[in-house]
């Protein structure tokens, strides 16, 4: 089945909406957790964003003929982890936004201490969920490691710490590709992972999946990198300029943007023949990838 823009942008819309009920059901707690601290994870967690992670997961369980409800928790943990790794980039330690998903970042609408803080809940409930949730316990504990090493020392940490680092040397594309293959890449790519081991995926259906997921996070960024130069702060819900301003090493800086332009479209091109294998059930996954390269926020 062929996904046309409109089919897309309906499934986006109908994915974000039960993926958003499902977050706050998620985000009801008893008298145990201080009501500041759940304001607090309830602003940048249910605040309105694209949910490209936790509708990866889904499309990734649906490809590989599992119902997307199979794959929900794991979808929801990846979005919580996402949102406490946007809060603890935005502080004044890390990035310094003071703008996210359209509204004051989360230091700025509580305090420092409590975004902190809120990060730090929204990751420990991440595991929770999936430990809890994703049957049998054996995928469980499966979808808990490969989580655990995306979001940890050797992937997105790694990248945001090689991201705030001064590089004495010139800034390579190297470099550059390495810092975002893990900073936004290795997210992308466990999402796709968790939707695979959810459904019961093939080792080769996963390794598919994942190298999409790769280009697909390389593509991300590079748009993401071009929007920053060109885009409009109001569509973005984020400050623009901000990465030149900082003088950060970005794919525009390095190649210019009309080049940065078509090694996104070309990543995208073998992310979608890198799909064959799933014919028709990767049918949302290539509309996916081409509307990460048109987006406009």
């Amino acid at each position: 089945m062929i996904q046309t823009a409109e089919t897309l942008d309906q499934y986006l819309l109908d994915a974000r909406r039960r993926l958003e009920e499902a977050l706050a059901d998620y985000l009801q707690f008893d008298e145990n957790c201080p009501k500041r601290l759940a304001e607090a994870m309830r602003y940048s967690l249910l605040a309105p964003a694209k949910r490209l992670r936790p509708i990866l997961v889904l499309m990734a369980a649906e490809a590989c003929g599992s119902p997307a409800a199979t794959a929900m928790p794991a979808a929801c943990a990846i979005e919580m982890i996402h949102t406490y790794s946007l809060i603890h980039d935005d502080l004044p330690a890390m990035d310094d936004d003071d703008l996210r998903r359209g509204r004051p970042s989360c230091h700025k609408a509580f305090d420092e201490a409590l975004a902190i803080l809120a990060g730090d809940a929204l990751l420990a409930q991440a595991f929770e969920i999936v430990a809890r949730e994703v049957q049998p316990p054996e995928v469980g504990a499966r979808c808990v490691a490969v989580l655990a090493e995306a979001a940890g020392p050797t992937q997105l940490v790694a990248g945001q710490v090689e991201d705030l680092t001064d590089h004495d040397e010139e800034g390579s594309l190297e470099l550059l590709e390495s810092i975002h293959a893990r900073k936004t890449g290795a997210m992308l790519c466990v999402s796709l992972r968790l939707g695979a081991l959810c459904a019961g995926s093939t080792p080769a259906e996963e390794a598919a999946l994942v190298e999409y997921g790769r280009r697909l996070g390389m593509a991300f960024q590079i748009t993401d990198d071009l929007l920053d130069v060109r885009g409009d702060e109001q569509a973005m819900g984020k400050r623009v300029g901000k990465d030149a301003a900082h003088g950060k090493l970005t794919f525009p800086g390095l190649l210019g943007v009309e080049a940065s332009a078509r090694r996104a479209e070309a990543l995208v091109a073998k992310a979608c023949d890198g799909l064959k294998s799933f014919s028709s059930a990767g049918d949302r996954l290539r509309a996916l990838a081409r509307y990460v390269l048109e987006r406009d926020h």
